[in-house]
């Protein structure tokens, strides 16, 4: 048994280190949550981009692999209502880049797919019983978050503030992950859209820890022993980490997305909505910096990566970032390259070194 000074999350969900891997939709993979499960983090998979079928898939690979438990994820975002005159607002600002690369402004895409948890995915949990559901963006509706604890499983959910950590207790959560702003990816918020007001880790930690009775996992700008010494402190019971996993082999990413984050200063990350219509954070890349980091012509969560898959498919595959997203936190270049099992058992053993 390892010292760790807060057992609450270790014995919460079964696991030997206070590290959970982040779902990273679209990056994450079974290998990666195998080798982060063997290592004693808490594993993860995303549901995000996927059908519940490869969901269930993506669960068999990793039950076949390990006994360890698993984090399943999923948005729980409000399907988008059409806007015919906001999505032609945002293909005609595209335009240009379109007739650049000698493609046809007017030609027809295919909507950008990001399902929220829905029946089919709740079938899924209910078939395969993975230890832990996680939500992002808020909690599915009432039946479904209900069929989802009947299976035994612990839920946690990301809050981008305190009101929202006080929701998801009030709600049935088993732990809440305080999601600061120095995260990659898309931010969890549910009851704010104001991105302006979101404040780091480091201040929301001991604040949700405050006004909350359950674990707080500690999420955003945590890439080595020292991040997770400094959750711990604050009150934290865990730290979740994305993009510090993302320099592993076990990782789908790719190679210019890669070398971004091997290069990137803290400072050239932003938080910006352009490529999928809700805020994230990512490097920052050509379309970031000419149509500005947030564009009020960006149609509504997903439906904005419809019409930048053209341009993505005509540059990514020589070599180009302009159009892709490089979705990264702050600490990127705290992250160390390395097998994902290896970083799990260096992050706990420099961790335990520094708390004594």
């Amino acid at each position: 048994m390892t010292n760790w000074p807060d057992r609450r999350i270790l014995d919460l969900f079964g696991i030997l280190h206070p590290i959970l891997l982040a779902p990273m939709a679209g990056f994450g993979t079974p290998a990666l949550a195998i080798t982060v499960a063997e290592a004693g983090g808490l594993a993860a998979l995303a549901s995000a981009t996927i059908t519940p079928e490869q969901a269930g898939q993506d669960l068999a690979s990793f039950r076949a692999a390990t006994k360890k438990p698993v984090n399943l994820n999923f948005f729980c975002h409000q399907p988008p209502v059409a806007d015919p005159a906001r999505e032609a607002a945002w293909r005609a600002r595209l335009a240009p880049y379109y007739r650049e690369l000698g493609l046809d402004p007017a030609m027809p895409v295919a909507p950008s797919n990001r399902e929220p948890f829905n029946d089919a995915f709740c079938a899924v949990v209910e078939a395969h019983r993975p230890e832990i559901v996680s939500f992002h963006f808020g909690l599915p509706e009432r039946r479904l978050l209900d069929r989802v604890k009947a299976t035994g499983a612990r839920v946690i959910a990301s809050a981008t503030t305190v009101p929202e950590a006080r929701r998801l207790e009030g709600e049935g959560c088993d732990a809440i992950i305080a999601q600061g702003a120095e995260a990659g990816g898309h931010r969890g918020m549910f009851l704010t859209s104001d991105i302006s007001g979101q404040i780091g880790t480091f201040a929301l930690v001991p604040q949700v820890v405050d006004a909350v009775g359950l674990p707080v996992i500690a999420a955003g700008g945590i890439a080595d022993a020292r991040g997770v010494v400094a959750a711990l402190a604050l009150g934290a019971s865990a730290v979740q980490i994305g993009t510090a996993f993302l320099l592993s082999p076990e990782a789908r990413i790719a190679p210019q997305h890669r070398r971004a984050l091997e290069t990137a200063e803290a400072d050239e990350t932003a938080i910006t909505n352009v490529f999928t219509g809700r805020p994230a954070r990512g490097v920052v890349n050509r379309l970031m910096r000419e149509l500005g980091r947030f564009s009020s012509d960006a149609p509504q969560f997903p439906l904005a990566g419809g019409a930048l898959a053209p341009l993505r498919a005509e540059t990514e595959p020589v070599g180009s970032r302009d159009f892709m997203p490089l979705w990264s936190g702050q600490a990127a270049r705290l992250a160390r390259p390395m097998p994902a099992g290896e970083l799990v058992r260096k992050l706990a053993a420099e961790a335990l070194a520094k708390l004594g």
